[in-house]
């Protein structure tokens, strides 16, 4: 699983979508803290990183998809999916490989808005006049999201061939499991069960791990979508030797 990882990141690292990724990422959400006054933390006048964590998981909606896409639909294309599946590793660990690869990425991606943080922290008035608590809860809840979104990406590059295809495919299936289902509790149809509905969309349990609360309910949560995923994924690849 190891070399896999290795291999899978090298591979983004000596392309451009390493790069890429990282700077859209960057300016994307650089370009919502500090310059756009709708929602600029120097026009908002309050020391918080809500902007950060409120818009990062629009942007990875549409960039893991683009780093997962290739992860499966290039090797069925090249044709050495049927190598690697000959190589002496089980399915899982080839799949968990590219899944740690791609979250790696992803996280590399999070790393420079530590950056952002020492920025408020410094404007804060008085100087760390902000809720630090709350910070560390959202960076889980994005690290938890990206964990989420990856698996779904992985998912869905194993079942096409076109890289086009499984990126839409996966922006589709983590924009349902994201908001979706808030939009589905929405319709005035479900009377009480509509809070259930809206507790099985990532947004749900996202906002809770933001305030800071760190509850098990909603760790396992998203530890039980990358398990379906990755299992989904296992089967899918397994369904090639029926």
């Amino acid at each position: 699983m190891l070399a896999i990882l290795k291999k899978e990141f090298n591979g983004f690292l000596n392309s451009l979508i390493a790069y890429i990724v990282i700077s859209v990422f960057l300016v994307a959400i650089g370009m919502f803290m500090w310059i756009f006054p709708e929602s600029s933390v120097l026009e908002y006048g309050f020391a918080d990183m809500q902007t950060l964590f409120s818009m990062a998981p629009w942007v990875f909606l549409f960039l893991i998809p683009a780093i997962t896409m290739r992860t499966f639909a290039e090797e069925k294309r090249e044709g050495t999916i049927e190598l690697l599946l000959t190589k002496p590793i089980t399915d899982l660990q080839l799949i968990l490989g590219k899944y740690f690869a791609a979250l790696l990425l992803a996280l590399f991606a999070l790393l420079p808005t530590l950056l952002y943080y020492y920025a408020v922290y410094d404007l804060g008035n008085p100087q760390g006049n902000v809720d630090s608590a709350a910070v560390v809860g959202s960076y889980l809840g994005l690290i938890f999201l990206a964990g989420v979104f990856c698996a779904i990406g992985v998912f869905s590059s194993a079942i096409s061939d076109n890289q086009i295809i499984s990126f839409v495919i996966a922006v589709f299936l983590c924009y349902i499991i994201y908001t979706g289902f808030d939009l589905i509790a929405s319709i005035p149809v479900w009377g009480s069960f509509s809070y259930y509905i809206g507790q099985l969309g990532i947004s749900y349990h996202y906002t809770a791990i933001s305030k800071g609360l760190i509850d098990s309910r909603d760790v396992l949560y998203f530890l039980s979508v990358i398990a379906i995923m990755v299992l989904a994924t296992k089967l899918v690849l397994r369904s090639r030797k029926w």
